[in-house]
């Protein structure tokens, strides 16, 4: 059926329903008049219900055959086609304003990619797409769930973010091993934190590494060897419990205590 072979050293999961292609795909019908970069074109399911849909879009695509492939079917994408690792792209070299992604992302550094979303928060308004289900939970989970974590923290900061729906494993060419689901983040009215914004990711990090421990125990390795912790309830806490609000307060209460070096 394709005449790219899918590798697992990039991921690769294509998808073959077209219903759900063309509802991925329908997402972004909120911004009509943004560009969109699409990450992981593949075999161009998703990216020929973009091209119907008239949008202004670029694909980033690392592998070689799937670039073949896209080059040979989407005449269209003639010049917006960057050969480039995602994950190492600088993103300001191809738009200087606004701008949405969306893509069948690859599993193996679906994660990472959102991540990188966030350096660019401020030009990025939606970002959409299909990930592992359980990558989609951890990032809806609130306080108090199991699944409530770094991920979730850092993007619920910054963007609203919907479970649309799951996509089972039969939708694709070689079907992965676990369920999927279609996510929508939109930015929030967050304008800045109310702390030291790079201390407190070091703050969220730290404390969800070791997520059994009270944080008082959690983010030492933050601190200097003669800080005395204040004597405030939230160092009783776990990382799970505490609310985006109460690590900026945990973020001020930590600042003069952090080791600078």
């Amino acid at each position: 059926m394709f005449q790219v072979k899918a590798k697992k050293s990039f991921g690769q999961h294509f998808l073959k329903d077209n219903e759900i292609a063309n509802r991925i795909a329908s997402t972004l019908d909120g911004y009509p008049t943004l560009p969109v970069l699409e990450v992981g074109a593949g075999t161009g399911m998703l990216t020929k219900h973009l091209i119907e849909k008239e949008k202004d879009l670029t694909v980033v695509e690392i592998d070689y055959e799937s670039i073949a492939y896209l080059k040979e079917h989407f005449p269209q994408l003639k010049g917006r086609i960057v050969q480039h690792d995602f994950l190492k792209l600088d993103l300001s070299k191809i738009y200087n304003g606004n701008f949405c992604i969306i893509g069948n992302y690859p599993y193996n550094i679906s994660s990472q990619i959102f991540f990188k979303v966030l350096d660019y928060k401020e030009n990025i308004p939606c970002v959409s797409g299909m990930i592992q289900k359980e990558v989609a939970e951890r990032m809806i989970a609130s306080p108090g769930n199991k699944t409530y974590g770094i991920l979730s923290v850092l993007l619920q900061v910054w963007y609203d973010i919907e479970y649309l729906f799951t996509v089972n494993e039969q939708a694709f060419i070689p079907p992965p091993k676990v369920k999927s689901a279609v996510v929508r983040l939109t930015r929030n009215n967050r304008k800045q934190l109310n702390c030291n914004e790079k201390l407190f990711k070091k703050v969220v990090k730290a404390s969800f590494n070791q997520r059994r421990k009270m944080i008082r125990n959690s983010i030492k390795s933050l601190l200097t060897e003669d800080s005395s912790l204040p004597d405030d309830p939230i160092m009783t806490k776990r990382p799970e419990q505490l609310s985006i609000e109460q690590f900026e307060q945990l973020t001020n209460l930590l600042e003069p205590l952090v080791s600078k070096a």
